[in-house]
């Protein structure tokens, strides 16, 4: 009996440990025709949901979030998307704020510029207080960095100074969405910081190191790389959900499910796969078709 009681513990443990483990990541906020976020997390797909984008900050900008058609933030259009986080958020959903993006003004010159970025952001979106939260009074999980405009300088500082506001007795968790090519050349300092929790590398855009059509080599490669090489807690499969999503790297269902995924889980640093975006997953289905290999 009492050999059999902790059998089943372990296998309970087990269980939690991989549906903590693994899941699917999701950016949402940048196509206004896409589902809310209550529906988002409502659907019961993703794990976590990247806010995107926050991408005016630095060399002493007053920082701006753009949430394309979702809301105005400027005259404080963005405070109803305050519940929406909340509601996620007891639904169990981790949800961040990516900060950079593809398009926007964004770099920091200094250590004390990166230590008022980090101000802004604990004030604005984490624990901290402010008159003017573009969210409401939300508290974000965490802090997502996809730099991918300007120099590399000061974003180890940013993740440090980020970092420390943990010390206030809510975990600030932060994550990253660098380039496959290794190492990433705007946050390889900073993820040599080991203070990231989630890393979802983008094999997308990047041909030397995605999948093309009849190779997944260059990936798996890249993947062995990635995990053998970045101290992090989880890493992901970052991953178009369209073929119009990205320029190139779109991988279909069934080599994802047959040829990659049953490799890369093999990494105890597999955390699952994120996906750009919302909009274009709504298109395919891409999760629900991969969500059970996943």
């Amino acid at each position: 009996m009492t050999i059999n009681l902790l059998l089943s513990s372990v296998l309970f443990l087990a269980i939690v440990h991989n549906s903590i483990a693994s899941g699917i990541a999701i950016y949402w906020g940048q196509n206004g025709n896409e589902a809310t976020l209550n529906d988002t997390c409502n659907s019961g797909r993703y794990a976590y949901v990247n806010l995107a984008f926050l991408n005016k900050f630095g060399n002493g900008q007053t920082p701006e979030i753009n949430l394309a058609g979702h809301c105005n933030p400027a005259v404080k259009g963005c405070t109803i998307v305050g519940p929406e986080i909340k509601h996620c958020q007891k639904l169990g959903v981790k949800v961040m704020l990516s900060i950079g993006g593809g398009i926007g003004n964004y770099s920091l010159a200094s250590k004390k510029d990166a230590k008022d970025v980090a101000r802004y952001l604990w004030n604005n979106f984490l624990g901290g207080r402010s008159s003017f939260r573009p969210l409401g009074n939300a508290i974000l999980d965490g802090i997502d960095f996809d730099i991918e405009l300007g120099s590399s300088l000061h974003y180890k500082d940013l993740a440090k100074y980020l970092k420390n506001y943990s010390k206030r007795g809510r975990k600030v968790y932060l994550t990253a969405a660098p380039q496959c090519p290794f190492p990433d050349r705007l946050l390889g300092t900073a993820l040599d910081t080991e203070l990231f929790d989630n890393v979802w590398i983008q094999f997308y855009n990047n041909p030397p190191c995605q999948f093309t059509p009849n190779n997944t080599d260059n990936l798996k490669n890249s993947w062995i790389r990635w995990t053998t090489s970045v101290n992090a807690r989880w890493i992901f499969l970052g991953l178009p959900a369209a073929p119009q999503a990205v320029g190139s790297g779109f991988i279909p269902v069934d080599v994802l499910t047959a040829e990659i995924l049953p490799v890369i889980k093999k990494s105890r640093k597999y955390g699952g796969v994120m996906l750009w975006s919302k909009f274009w997953d709504e298109q395919t289905g891409y999760s629900v078709s991969i969500l059970k290999s996943v």
